[in-house]
């Protein structure tokens, strides 16, 4: 055998090996965690919702949240939800007359 036949011979030898090797890691990562909590594929895991005051959109699991009799409110911070609160406060406290 000549050397260039060695050489191709062990390029593919070499090939193969990392063929053989990418197949293995690709059916590996299929696995489950233990860390990870189970979650169907694709599935969205929160929502945006809009802030009343400052009309931001922000994910519905960090928002500041305002229990109500009406239901809850999300806002972006503490703040917006302290103005929103005296804002309704105030307005319980004036009704207009819009008759």
């Amino acid at each position: 055998m000549g050397p260039l036949r060695i050489l191709i011979l062990a390029a593919l030898v070499y090939l193969g090996y990392r063929l053989i090797k990418a197949n293995f890691s690709k059916s590996g990562g299929n696995e489950k965690k233990d860390d990870e909590p189970p979650r169907p594929g694709g599935a969205i895991t929160d929502v945006l919702i809009e802030d009343p005051v400052c009309r931001k959109l922000i994910p519905k699991q960090q928002a500041y949240t305002l229990e109500a009799d009406d239901g809850p409110h999300y806002f972006c911070s503490k703040e917006c939800g302290d103005k929103f609160a005296a804002d309704r406060e105030e307005s319980d406290q004036n009704p207009s007359s819009d008759q």
